[in-house]
C-alpha cells in the first residue's frame, strides 16, 4: 500500500492549508487514518486521526483549528488546516491501518509534506 502526502507549503500565519493524502494499492479496507507531524529536533506526534465510522481525535494545540476527513470511496483522507501559527511548522505525514486484498493487515506511512508558517 502506497502513501503519498500533498498539500504543503510556505502560509503567513493565520492562513489556512489542506493536506490530502491517497492510499493505493491491493487494499480490501482501510480502518484507521491519521495525521502525524515533525519539527526539526522535536518527536513525531499525532497531529489527528479518524476511524473507519469517523471517529476522529486531535492534538490538543490544533482542536478547532484543524479538521481531519476522509473519503471512504478515494481511499484519502485530508487535514485542512485554518488558523495557522508558526509552531506548527513540520514535516507532515500520513499513516493508514487496514486490511490488504491478501487479508494481511497493514500499517502504511506516506513521505512527508512540508508545512512552513511563517511571515
Amino acid at each position: 500500500v502506497q502513501l503519498q502526502a500533498y498539500g504543503g507549503g510556505l502560509v503567513q500565519p493565520g492562513g489556512f492549508l489542506r493536506l490530502s493524502c491517497p492510499a493505493s494499492g491491493s487494499i480490501l479496507r482501510i480502518d484507521r487514518m491519521g495525521w502525524y507531524r515533525q519539527a526539526p529536533g522535536k518527536k513525531r506526534e499525532l497531529v489527528a486521526d479518524i476511524t473507519s465510522i469517523g471517529v476522529t481525535n486531535y492534538l490538543d494545540s490544533v482542536k478547532g483549528r484543524f479538521t481531519i476527513s476522509r473519503d471512504n470511496a478515494k481511499n484519502t483522507v485530508y487535514l485542512q488546516m485554518n488558523s495557522l501559527r508558526p509552531e506548527d511548522t513540520a514535516l507532515y505525514y500520513c499513516n493508514v491501518d487496514g486490511m490488504g486484498t491478501d487479508f494481511r493487515f497493514f500499517g502504511s506511512w506516506g513521505q512527508g509534506t512540508l508545512v512552513t508558517v511563517s511571515s
